[in-house]
């Protein structure tokens, strides 16, 4: 079958995945414009590791240039294909690790991400993949345990489902007779006590502050939120800094004298660490870079709607498929390697325990 059936099959016909062979560069020059929700993807790091590839195609794998420059303007121009072939509304998700050389680190992944950003990407997130594991060899520097992983948008309205991907609060607010106590025992009467006795608040701030405060447990009573904080000018100090001209919470604060950090019932969002042990199953094999399907979870879901499609182009052993799969969303991977491939497929083919969504 034709790479371009094969693409068809996926984005015209709704076929769950579709598995491409070859270089990337020349593959992504046949996917229609317009066409992927979503790329996640891992390229192979500059000067780390050694893929099993055809003696033909050395020269197409990426991380083999010579220079960090050349590493960097390669992945440039790849991006600037999934540019292309991505929807207005579309996320890319980059995962890069770093590279010492000669005992300097290189900062590879903000190279390549400021490249991008110079071409037009719109960078949203950087994320801390932290692997909770790992080994060094090096007695003069501290052991490596993170990754980045960027999250790009091509526009600045995009597709970003937060209700899929909230963090369900453990505790729910505590209510009695008496009072309303949040989530984490807040119950109001310290921050009604310093409203009025406060110096520095007029009376029309003080009023305006009482009724911030009653309206917020209200909420908390019926159950839309399930805690909150209060800042009231002279009685706690603003977030970040005391400068109204660099701070939205300072200006509030200057101008109303309180503002409320609150917590939604439906759960708050994930942070931008994320402690996720790397994936071990497929190690055994020869890939050793194997994407834990953990980490494709809030990128899927955040940035991909129901059925839509999520693209690899580095796909290595098909893990981003996999969870594409998984999610209820379509799935197009690209890889050099034939061995990688067989074992995508036979991934792929197995039968896979289901996220839920």
């Amino acid at each position: 079958m034709t790479d371009e059936r094969i693409i068809s099959k996926v984005i015209d016909e709704n076929q769950v995945y579709g598995l491409l062979t070859g270089n990337c560069e020349d593959i992504l020059a046949k996917i229609p414009d317009d066409s992927i929700d979503c790329v996640i993807t891992s390229p192979p790091y500059w000067h780390m590791r050694e893929y099993s590839i055809t003696e033909e195609d050395c020269d197409s794998v990426i991380g083999t240039e010579t220079t960090p420059e050349q590493y960097v303007m390669r992945l440039t121009r790849i991006f600037s294909q999934l540019r292309r072939v991505l929807k207005v509304d579309g996320s890319v998700w980059l995962n890069l690790g770093d590279k010492y050389h000669n005992k300097n680190l290189m900062g590879m992944p903000w190279r390549v991400a400021l490249a991008m950003q110079e071409e037009g990407w719109v960078l949203r997130n950087d994320i801390i993949w932290h692997q909770m594991k790992g080994t060094q060899s090096a007695k003069d520097r501290l052991r490596d345990v993170h990754e980045h992983v960027f999250h790009f948008v091509k526009s600045k309205k995009y597709y970003y489902d937060t209700d899929s991907i909230r963090i369900k609060p453990s505790k729910l607010p505590i209510i009695n007779d008496k009072e309303t106590i949040s989530a984490t025992g807040v119950n109001g009467k310290k921050y009604r006590s310093q409203i009025l006795t406060s110096k520095d608040l007029n009376e029309d701030e003080r009023a305006q502050a009482l009724k911030a405060l009653d309206d917020t447990l209200e909420k908390i009573r019926i159950g839309e939120l399930v805690d909150f904080r209060m800042t009231i000018r002279g009685a706690q100090r603003t977030y970040h800094s005391n400068n109204s001209k660099i701070s939205g919470r300072a200006k509030e604060l200057a101008t109303k004298g309180f503002f409320i950090l609150t917590s939604k019932a439906k759960g708050y969002l994930p942070s931008d660490v994320w402690n996720i042990v790397p994936e071990d199953e497929w190690r055994k094999d020869v890939h050793y870079a194997v994407f834990p399907t953990e980490l494709l979870q809030v990128p899927i879901k955040a940035t991909c709607p129901v059925g839509g499609i999520v693209l690899d182009p580095f796909m290595g052993t098909g893990s981003t498929l996999i969870a594409a799969n998984q999610l209820n969303r379509r799935g197009l991977g690209i890889e050099i390697s034939e061995e990688y491939m067989k074992i995508a497929k036979s991934r792929l083919e197995t039968p896979q325990l289901c996220f839920s969504i």
